[in-house]
């Protein structure tokens, strides 16, 4: 049941009905999601040790704060860990069939979420292809790391199709596997970079964060 409710509010979040800095309170979210505080509170605790909601004293319990500094924080420890993971995975000579298929499925699968404009779905699928890119790396302790911050890279991930079309973020994947297939190292870092670190400052998240609260505060006003 907790799942149900880390999946609800990290959907939530994805789509930009739940906005950074916004309250969640137990009673209220129990209530929409038909479910009792119990499930709730565990769910929170989750998102909490993963850094998606911060309890902070007098204000309660927040969606985190989507800050360029934290973005910055996000990125660096994202290009580290998936950079050693694809080079890694390149040095075990795991960049050729099955798994450049498996990479490439679940590239298609965000290319029929984007048809759909499944936003949750999309960030989801999104999520899975570097995932499954870390889990070449045969390293736990790598991919342990790296889930720690998944749930925070779906959200980006969704409130980023906001700011930029799915379609532009699909073909990104496709080239990414590309470098990986070629198997050259160098290459594969700085498509990593250029893909986590560079595209993601085109999209103003901070900006994208205002408009949909104006929108929301313009929508209850009514």
């Amino acid at each position: 049941m907790a799942h149900q409710v880390i999946d609800a509010l990290v959907a939530g979040a994805a789509e930009g009905l739940i906005l950074p800095g916004d309250r969640i309170i137990e009673t209220e979210l129990a209530l929409q999601l038909g479910v009792s505080r119990v499930p709730v509170r565990e769910a929170l605790r989750v998102l909490e040790s993963q850094g998606v909601v911060v309890n902070e004293p007098y204000k309660g319990i927040r969606l985190t704060p989507v800050t360029p500094e934290r973005i910055d924080w996000l990125i660096e420890v994202r290009v580290a860990l998936e950079t050693t993971a694809a080079n890694r995975a390149i040095a075990r000579g795991l960049n050729i069939e099955p798994h450049l298929g498996s990479l490439g499925a679940i590239v298609e699968d965000m290319q029929a979420k984007a048809a759909r404009n499944d936003v949750f779905g999309f960030a989801t699928a999104d999520t899975n292809f570097h995932r499954a890119l870390c889990a070449l790396a045969g390293n736990t302790v790598l991919t342990d790391m790296w889930e720690m911050l998944a749930r925070q890279m779906t959200i980006i991930f969704g409130l980023s199709t906001l700011g930029k079309p799915m379609s532009a973020i699909v073909e990104e994947h496709r080239r990414m596997l590309e470098v990986f297939c070629s198997g050259d190292p160098v290459d594969m870092a700085r498509e990593i970079n250029d893909h986590i670190d560079v595209q993601i400052h085109k999209v103003d998240i901070e900006k994208i964060v205002a408009q949909r609260r104006s929108q929301a505060d313009q929508a209850a006003s009514l």
